[in-house]
């Protein structure tokens, strides 16, 4: 937006020109390049370390549900399930699920906020299951720990890396 407009008078949409970078790299021959990029109209910013261990984070939670699936899967080849269109339905939620955290996976690791609010909701509810998993007796505590102690790591990684991004965002 230029300088001499104020942005709470003049509320309207930013034009796509203040969304593009103009860069100028001096090569060896000393002669001048330009590249005009287009920065993304979404909320982007650079990742840190902690923003790369999240993403690690949820993309191990969607292999772990992948697998799950996998399971689900051969058990409903082996004739367990009781019912198959529950056993189906179950399935194809589980891949759902496996999609959205390689996409808050994917989504984290470039600096997308969304991403890291996904992220966020699913590890709350992995924090929720093994809570509630503490209910059953007996206890399975592989399972409990399995979820809960990821869930618990992943959520803390990704509101770190939210209040890292946080000033950065600011700055630019």
């Amino acid at each position: 937006m230029p300088a001499n407009c104020d942005a709470s008078v003049n509320a309207r949409p930013t034009p796509l020109w203040e969304h593009m970078t103009f860069s100028i790299l001096l090569h060896e021959n000393h002669e001048i390049k330009g590249f005009l990029f287009f920065r993304s109209l979404g909320d982007t910013v650079r990742a840190p370390g902690i923003a790369l261990a999240a993403a690690a984070i949820l993309a191990l939670e969607a292999v772990a549900l992948l697998v799950f699936a996998v399971v689900e899967l051969a058990g409903l080849g082996a004739g367990d399930a009781a019912s198959l269109p529950t056993a189906l339905a179950l399935i194809v939620l589980t891949l759902i699920g496996t999609a959205a955290l390689v996409a808050f996976a994917v989504g984290t690791r470039v600096g997308k906020s969304w991403a890291r609010s996904g992220g966020v909701v699913f590890q709350v509810l992995a924090v929720a299951l093994a809570l509630a998993s503490l209910t059953l007796q007996p206890v399975s505590w592989p399972f409990s720990l399995g979820v809960g102690l990821p869930g618990l790591l992943g959520f803390a990684l990704l509101i770190s890396s939210a209040r890292r991004e946080g000033p950065q965002r600011a700055t630019e």
